[in-house]
């Protein structure tokens, strides 16, 4: 099978996979919803969504890994034109699924530990407490600064590049290469949300693009391999 074709299957069932398993945490986790609720509360419903909840957040997980060969596989298909671009856009490209990983990563692994620690009818008021503080240290560092706002602006910056390079490649059309300028723009938008004076109360306007954002580069990706496996 060609290049073409295995990254065009990858592209194809990347945005798939992230929205199955958005929707099914959305069902059970109530997420994104969930994380405005009091940090007691998110380790409680966490940990009574038992090991079926900890095994979607693992596969949700796993789409960031996911975006890692899809970013080479897209790269080597925009080398064949020899756009000196594409060796920084790969770079990035992989750097976003790695921070994008760093940052889901919490849920299977660490969050787990501190529901149990949290629920547990052993434990006093003062570990209830390091437990929540704990989680909202973490959220705040793994989740906002490194999976939110590193990975938005490593996406778009991404997205952007890949648009950029489409605009010179021989297998893309103009009008594929410029939804992805401008999709990525709005995901480097969305990056600021909890940055400089947003940082406490975040920037409604960043925070109401991002959703609208991650749907159309969804959209994006698959047309993308869909071009890949019809051409």
């Amino acid at each position: 099978m060609s290049i073409d074709r295995w990254t065009g299957i990858l592209l194809v069932g990347l945005p798939i996979a992230f929205n199955v398993f958005f929707l099914l945490l959305g069902q059970r986790f109530d997420y994104p919803s969930v994380l405005r609720q009091p940090v007691g509360t998110i380790l409680s419903r966490f940990h009574a969504g038992g090991a079926q909840l900890r095994l979607l957040w693992y596969g949700f997980m796993l789409t960031a890994v996911l975006l890692a060969p899809v970013v080479v596989l897209l790269g080597q298909v925009l080398a064949q034109d020899g756009l000196q671009i594409v060796p920084v856009m790969t770079t990035v490209g992989v750097l976003a699924a790695t921070v994008q990983f760093l940052g889901l990563a919490r849920w299977p692994f660490l969050v787990p530990a501190l529901a149990r620690t949290y629920e547990s009818p052993s434990s006093s008021q003062g570990t209830r407490e390091a437990a929540a503080v704990t989680f909202g240290a973490f959220h705040r560092y793994l989740g906002v600064a490194v999976g939110e706002c590193l990975g938005y602006l490593l996406t778009g910056a991404w997205t952007v590049l890949v648009g950029a390079a489409m605009l010179q490649s021989t297998t893309f059309d103009p009008w594929l290469a410029l939804p992805g300028i401008v999709i990525g723009s709005f995901l480097i938008l969305g990056s600021l949300e909890f940055v400089g004076p947003f940082e406490d109360e975040g920037w409604k306007l960043a925070g109401s693009v991002v959703p609208i954002a991650y749907t159309a580069w969804s959209v994006w990706l698959i047309a993308t391999g869909v071009v890949l496996l019809t051409g």
